[in-house]
Parts: C-alpha cells; sequence; structure tokens
C-alpha cells in the first residue's frame, strides 16, 4: 500500500507549504501518540530539531499535538538526528521526533519518527500512523493532558555516547581538523567532541540563524571546508549535514571524499581488527562499483539495497551486518547507533588516520573508483518511468553496458526528480548512455 504521507525519510516539505503546516504537525503529533500509547504507564516522546527558522513553528504544534493525547513531551533543543534516536532509546521514551529536512534548504523543514528502540518506524507503523491522521483521534481526558519540559544535558550525553566510540587507547592530540557543522544541528556537540578527544579544533558553519543552515557550507556544499583545510594547513576536514546524519571529509590537499571511500576504510579496518560483522558491507545501488570490486579483493562481500538509509539498516539488521550506508556519506554503525551518525563515522575515519600515522590523502584514498554519471531530470507530472520510450532507452543501455558497468534508474522519493545514473570502465560510453536515457525521460515528461 503507498504511503500518502511519509517519504523515503519522514514526513518533508516546504513549510507552510501542503504537509508542512503546524497544523499537520498537530495532527502527526495527535496520531503518533495515540498509536505509541501502548500500555498503562506514563507515556513520553523525545523531540529534537535542527536549526531552521520553522523548526519554533513546528515543535510547538507537535508538543500541542502530543499533550492532547495524553503524552508528555521532553524537548532537547537543537540536536543531531541521531542524537534523538539515542536519547529515545535511553531515556525509555515511546517515541522520538527530530524536526529536520536534513541537507535542504532552510525553507524546507521534515518531521521524522523513531520508535522506543531509536529505530525509524516500519512501513507498517507509518500507514499506521497515516491512517490516523486523516481520521479521529480521541483525546485526552482534562486531567490526563500531558506535560512539556526542557532537558537542559541532553547535549552533554550525546557528546559523551559519542566520545564513547573513539578507541580509548587512542588520542587526537596533535591533530588539527576542521569541522563544519553546516549551521545544522551540530553546531555545538561536534566541534566540543573534537576538541575534549585531543584535537586542535577549526570550526566553521557554527554561526546559525534560522535561515542559513546547509547554505553554502555542510555536506552537500564541501568548498568552503576545502578550501579552509588547505588555507589553516589542517590535516583533515570533516563536513556535515544540517542534521548531522551523514558526512564527507576532505583530505590535506582539500580532495572531497566520498562516502564509499569512507566506508571502505572503516570496514577494512574493523575487519583487521575482527569486528566486522556479516563478511562485509551493506550499501545501495549508487555506491560506486569500484567499492566493491575493491571489497572482493579483500575478501569482503557488498550486498546492495534501494536508496535510502533505512534500507540499508532493515538489510543490516536482517543480515547481521554492522557497517553499512550510502555513497552520499550516510554512515551506519550498528555497534554505536540505530541509524546515520555523522560525528561517531567520523571518529572511526579519525581513528584510523591516527593509526596509520600517514596523510589523509594516502589513509583515506582506498580505490579508484569507477567513472559513474549521474544527471537529474525533472518533470512536473505523471509516471515518464512507464512510457514506452523510456522503456526501450532503459533496455538498449543496460545491453550496452552487459558485463562492462551499471545502469540505476529511480525516482526521487522526495522531489518530482529522476535520477539517472551509470558507471562503467569507459567514461565516454557511460556518458553517452546516460545522456540517451535523460533524453528519453524528457521527451515522455514534454
Amino acid at each position: 500500500m503507498a504511503r500518502k504521507y511519509f517519504g523515503t525519510d519522514g514526513i518533508r516539505g516546504t513549510t507552510n507549504v501542503s504537509t508542512m503546516t503546524a497544523a499537520m504537525a498537530m495532527k502527526v503529533g495527535m496520531a503518533a501518540g495515540a498509536h505509541f500509547a501502548r500500555g498503562d504507564h506514563r507515556h513520553r516522546v523525545v523531540i529534537g530539531k535542527d536549526t531552521r527558522l520553522s523548526g519554533y513553528m513546528l515543535e510547538n504544534a507537535m508538543v500541542a499535538g502530543f499533550t492532547s493525547v495524553g503524552m508528555d513531551v521532553v524537548l532537547v533543543g537543537p540536536m543531531p538526528t541521531p542524537a534523538v534516536a539515542m536519547l529515545t532509546q535511553s531515556m525509555r521514551a515511546d517515541m522520538g521526533v527530530m524536526i529536520s529536512a536534513s541537507h535542504n534548504p532552510y525553507a524546507d523543514n521534515g518531521i521524522k519518527l523513531f520508535g522506543p528502540d531509536g529505530y525509524k518506524l516500519s512501513d507498517a507503523d507509518e500507514l499506521a500512523i497515516e491512517a490516523l491522521i486523516d481520521g479521529e483521534v480521541p483525546l485526552a481526558a482534562a486531567a490526563d493532558i500531558g506535560r512539556a519540559r526542557r532537558v537542559e544535558d541532553a547535549r552533554g550525553r550525546y557528546t559523551h555516547a559519542a566520545k564513547s566510540t573513539f578507541p580509548g587507547d587512542l588520542t587526537l592530540d596533535g591533530l588539527k581538523v576542521v569541522i563544519d557543522c553546516a549551521n545544522g544541528a551540530a553546531y555545538q556537540v561536534a566541534p566540543s567532541a573534537l576538541w575534549e578527544l585531543g584535537a586542535e579544533v577549526i570550526a566553521i558553519g557554527v554561526t546559525p540563524n534560522g535561515k542559513n543552515i546547509n547554505d553554502g557550507v555542510g555536506s552537500t556544499a564541501p568548498d568552503t571546508l576545502c578550501e579552509t583545510v588547505v588555507a589553516s594547513g589542517a590535516q583533515i576536514g570533516i563536513a556535515l549535514d544540517g542534521d548531522a546524519d551523514r558526512l564527507i571529509v576532505a583530505d590535506e590537499t582539500g580532495r572531497v571524499i566520498d562516502g564509499d571511500q569512507l566506508m571502505a576504510l572503516i570496514a577494512s579496518g574493523w575487519a583487521r581488527q575482527g569486528r566486522l560483522a556479516g563478511g562485509g558491507l551493506v550499501t545501495t545501488v549508487m555506491s560506486n562499483l569500484g567499492l566493491e570490486r575493491h571489497l572482493a579483493a579483500q575478501g569482503l562481500g557488498m550486498v546492495r539495497t534501494a536508496v535510502g538509509d533505512r534500507y540499508v539498516l532493515e538489510k543490516m539488521r536482517a543480515s547481521g551486518y554492522n557497517v553499512g550506508g550510502e555513497q552520499s556519506g550516510h554512515i551506519i554503525l550498528s555497534d554505536y547507533a540505530t541509524t546515520g551518525d555523522g560525528l561517531i563515522a567520523a571518529l572511526q575515519v579519525l581513528a584510523e588516520l591516527v593509526r596509520a600515522g600517514a596523510p589523509a590523502s594516502e589513509v583515506l584514498h582506498r580505490f579508484d573508483p569507477l567513472p559513474q554519471i549521474l544527471k537529474n531530470v525533472r518533470f512536473k507530472g505523471g509516471k515518464p518511468l512507464d512510457d514506452a520510450r523510456v522503456k526501450d532507452a532503459i533496455a538498449g543501455a543496460e545491453a550496452e553496458l552487459d558485463g562492462k558497468g551499471r545502469l540505476v534508474i529511480r525516482a526521487s522519493g522526495t522531489e518530482p526528480v529522476i535520477r539517472v545514473m551509470a558507471e562503467g570502465d569507459d567514461r565516454g560510453q557511460v556518458e553517452a548512455v546516460v545522456d540517451r536515457v535523460c533524453d528519453a525521460v524528457r521527451a515522455a515528461a514534454a
């Protein structure tokens, strides 16, 4: 059954348009609160947010929704998404909420929900909540309305938890690190954790004003990070996104290192230490074929899923893997977290760098990626992928790349865009294949 409001990562949209209004946020609070009201105990929800201006509006609307159905609310303020997941579990809450649109511009916002175990909700839970959003939710009696309170030590709790994942026999003493927090949720916790572990910290993207989240900074705009690393003489740079569930890294030369390279680094290191579960890692159809070949050369496997960290995590849990993620920098280390955590992943990267005692440009570059071309085609409506012209173009492209590369076509889960990706040993061939498919999609969408 198709979901009406939930996409691949919660509910997301432009603030005060369509689904992302105060009225909708209140309905989500009421519906989710009613869905997770199980048992006779006093129920509670942990709510965090990033630094978007609209976070104030949506936070208050959700408080109204949850308290109206009898659920107490614990507010933790601006915190990374993985921190909310961790606090939901550690505080024995019935559920958690993160108000964020991740790497999107400030005008967008979103609502991510976590169950009492700190994991994102299943499709079944989301469908049940959607049914309640569109239905009638019984309100609590006057004496049973929930209460709301703010917790002041939430940042300290998460910072301590993140630091505890860094190997106790190592230190960041003498390491100059640039950390870019995207003017987002980690603007306080990430620089603090790195400094407390001994690093010399140069922090950028740490002056949020409600409208500058992800604006020219963060993991989706790494130029500022790269320039700062080179200008400051830092050994490494780390960029998080708006809610700090993903990262990218820059080496000392200013070269960007993507999630595929970082997963290869962590998986190889953990394999040497006997810590890698499942005999490999889980990633998505978008990860480079070079990663797969690199792991195979070490006797390690790689399992692909649909795009979206939720699908990566589902496969990890089902098959016993403890490392997984996406090329975009979502990295899930299930020994430590129930979702992608940019700071914790960064600490594992830093641990490998310290152990190696070599420049980041040598340590972090694990394999030469195959030429990979990704293009997006925006459309206004309809289903371009069902058009016969598009199907024929895809079939021809797959036949041409057979045995020499891969083709991945998918519709975005958050916007009206068709993503066309191909990779292979011959860059010219890959570009030609992608262009032909994109042309067919444009013609179908016209």
